[in-house]
Formats: C-alpha cells, structure tokens, sequence
C-alpha cells in the first residue's frame, strides 16, 4: 500500500482551493491557483520558482492577497505603454491644457525614457529610486543631446562637462507626476499598490522671493500714476489677485457701489486655443473680495478712460468685456503684461522682479501690519491656511523674532527700557504700524 510519503513531491494532494504545483521538464516548479481579478471575477494564475517551496510561498501569497479582497493586477504591458494611455484617456480630462502639456513633457523627456522600458506590474520602489538617483546626477547635455545641436558645442562634445543637473524641485515634480499616474493605476485595479509613494526624494527648498518693501511699493505706484494700466497695478498690489484673475475680470464681476469684486475666472494662453477664460486655479480661488477705496476710485477712471478708447478706436474696437483691454479692447495677453511690468520696474528704478511677487508682497505687507492669517488666507485664495503658513513662514518668524525683542525689553529693568527707549529712533514693532 502506497502512503502520502511515498508519493512523489509533483503528485501530492493539496487541499480544494490551494492551487496545484508540479515540476516542469525544465527543472523548475509551477503553481498555479485561482484568484480574485477586477470586475469580482476569478482569474487562474501561474507562478515560477526554483524549488518547490518557493512556488507554493508566491502561489500562497497571492490567493492570501485575493482573500482580503485585493484583485490579481491586470497590467501586462509596459510603463511606457500605460503613461501614453494614462495621459491620452485620464489627465486630458482631469488637467488644464497648459498643465497637461507640461505632464506630456515631463512624461516623454524623463519617465519613458528612464523607466518606460518595464513592466507595469514589475516595477519596485527599488526601480524608481534607481532611477531617480540617476536621474540626480546625469547632465542634461549628454542625455538629452543639447550640446550636440549647439552651433558651437561646449559641454559633452568638447570633453568638458557642465554637469547642467536638474533641480531637486525639478525632480520633486517628475516624481510627483509618476505618483499620480500610478496611482491612477491602483484606482483600476491594474496595480496593487503605488510604489512611487514609498520613495522619497527630500523636501525641496521653496523657491525664494523679494518683495517689495512698503516703500518700494509705493515708488511703484508713483511711477504707474501715468500709465494705462494704472488700476490693475493698484488692484494686484492691493488685493493679491493673480496675473490671470486680474486680466480675466470682467465689469460685470465688479460691484463698484457696493465695493466689491467676484472672482470666477482666469485668463491664460494655451497651445491650442490661444488667449482662453478658464475657472478659476481651484474652488477656493473662487470668491469674492473687498475693494479698497483707492481701487474703486482708479476703477471708476479706468472705466472712463476705457469708454474715450472705445470712441477712438471706432469700428476697430472689439469688445470683450473685460476690465483691462489693449487700447483696441482685445484680451491682454499674459506675456505682454510681463513686459510692461518689466518696463515699469526700470523706469521705477527698482529692482526686477515677477509680477507674481506682487502678490507676496500684498500678503507680507498684510502680515506685518498685523493682519490675521485667515484673513490673508481668504483675500489671497487659497485652499488651506497651511498653505498660507509655510508660504511666509518666513515673515511670521520675523515678526515673532519683533515680538519676542520688545517683550524682552518690557520685562528688563528700568535703566534698560529708559536705555532702549532714547537710544532707538524708531518706535518698538508692535507700535509702528504703516497706515
């Protein structure tokens, strides 16, 4: 009589559900089970090993994976493959066109040719380090071929290397846009999990920004007093607006007797459509703001000087509706008010800056009057305080580092604050409030 331990490991009875494993003519072992797949369907699937026990541990695994309820991936293609669908199908409907174009980038330049290669279902934490680290210290010259189309190469043609690296905010990006992608993955069920998300690539420094002083800002608006454009350099140092919120207002989002402003759109250039109205950056960027009475008062001579425009330009005039026009009522174009705003900075005599520093400088200026945060939050639009916070955490510092020194100089003795008091020309911070 034959007993289970004389039977051959190929040929031993498993129990009804744990799959079957055999050894194939080449020497290696196969186990093969059912499992759960997308759609609540079962799927049979086969899986390799050099011994016996290392099929059963991998078949194992996988129908305990399938009894919590997590479905056999479904991916066989490449990563390569599946970034094409992901951004043709997915991001084109989830992601404005200037953000879309600026994934396909990265996407062609970065991700398929550093990982596109590997399965989907095959790709570890491990790869997309690797990856990344190497991405970290390769020059952009050599692998991209820069130098090669150069007139006059300098860099990997002549032997000399400008080790041009990327950013590591350029690579916090290119990883980022591989974690949406992935993710994507996960939420069709062709992956079970986002590796990317177990990689970290470090905090990147935030990118550095001057603004303006108070009285650089004044000397700025000095300066506009003249221009066309006066108003909308008034209205963005006074309420933060973006450079597309500002050149999308229309006249029906203001309420000059109430004095108010509806933001609801943004204007931008994309590729496809050029000058385009587009919602606002996010839902918390729709809203609706407090204007000042010098805005209301610059709004309501820029509107007189548009109407005179509008006469002399005639039957040239084409109307938009919006608050801030060219001379023959077209939309301004973003780049445009860059120059102009460049031109401005110098014929000010100060410093070059971006026009989107105009809107940190509303916000550092509010802070250090000692507005409330929520209230920056609010005007500036943004979706959460903590962006607000780590944004000019910086300037808060400063004013606490204010706070701390004057408190000091309180509780010291009275030959110290006598002392303090006719050495300093200036007031304590707390005191010296710019009206």
């Amino acid at each position: 009589m034959t007993t289970p331990r004389d039977t051959p490991a190929s040929r031993r009875v498993r129990a009804n559900g744990d799959g079957t494993v055999y050894q194939r003519k080449d020497g290696r072992w196969e186990a093969a089970g059912y499992v759960l797949a997308p759609g609540n369907t079962r799927r049979r699937v086969r899986v390799y090993g050099t011994t016996r026990k290392d099929a059963l541990a991998k078949l194992t695994e996988k129908i305990a994976a399938s009894n919590r309820g997590v479905p056999v991936p479904s991916a066989q293609g490449s990563v390569a493959a599946y970034l094409t669908y992901w951004l043709e199908n997915v991001a084109v409907h989830d992601l404005r066109e200037n953000t879309h174009t600026r994934y396909t980038t990265c996407v062609h330049r970065y991700l398929i040719s550093g990982l596109g290669k590997k399965k989907l279902t095959k790709l570890t934490a491990k790869d997309v380090r690797t990856w990344l680290n190497q991405l970290r210290t390769t020059c952009q010259c050599c692998a991209r071929g820069i130098d090669a189309r150069r007139d006059q190469p300098r860099c990997c043609a002549t032997g000399a290397c400008c080790r041009k690296l990327l950013s590591p905010l350029t690579l916090t990006y290119i990883h980022s846009v591989l974690k949406s992608a992935l993710e994507h993955a996960v939420r069709e069920e062709e992956i079970p999990r986002n590796v990317a998300r177990n990689v970290r690539t470090g905090t990147p420094r935030p990118r550095r920004f001057e603004p303006l002083t108070a009285d650089e800002a004044r000397q700025l608006l000095t300066t506009a007093h003249a221009h066309r454009l006066h108003a909308l350099f008034e209205l963005a140092l006074h309420t933060g607006l973006r450079k597309g919120e500002l050149l999308g207002l229309r006249w029906e989002d203001l309420d000059l007797d109430a004095g108010t402003a509806a933001i609801r759109r943004t204007l931008q250039r994309t590729s496809t459509g050029g000058l385009t109205t587009l919602p606002t950056k996010t839902r918390a960027s729709e809203r609706r703001i407090a204007l000042p009475a010098r805005c209301l008062q610059s709004l309501k001579l820029h509107h007189e000087q548009q109407q005179r425009e509008r006469e002399a330009a005639g039957t040239a005039w084409q109307h938009s509706g919006h608050v801030f026009t060219t001379a023959q009522g077209r939309a301004i174009d973003p780049t445009n008010l860059t120059r102009t705003f460049t031109t401005l900075l110098h014929r000010a005599g100060l410093r070059r800056i971006r026009f989107h520093d105009l809107r940190h400088s509303t916000a550092t200026l509010l802070l250090e009057q000692g507005v409330e945060l929520v209230v920056i939050k609010e005007l500036l639009g943004h979706a959460h305080i903590g962006v607000t916070a780590t944004v000019y955490a910086h300037v808060r510092l400063r004013l606490q580092r204010h706070a701390i020194d004057t408190l000091s100089t309180a509780l010291g003795s009275p030959e110290t604050i006598k002392t303090a008091r006719s050495d300093g020309d200036e007031p304590p911070p707390c005191a010296a409030l710019v009206r």
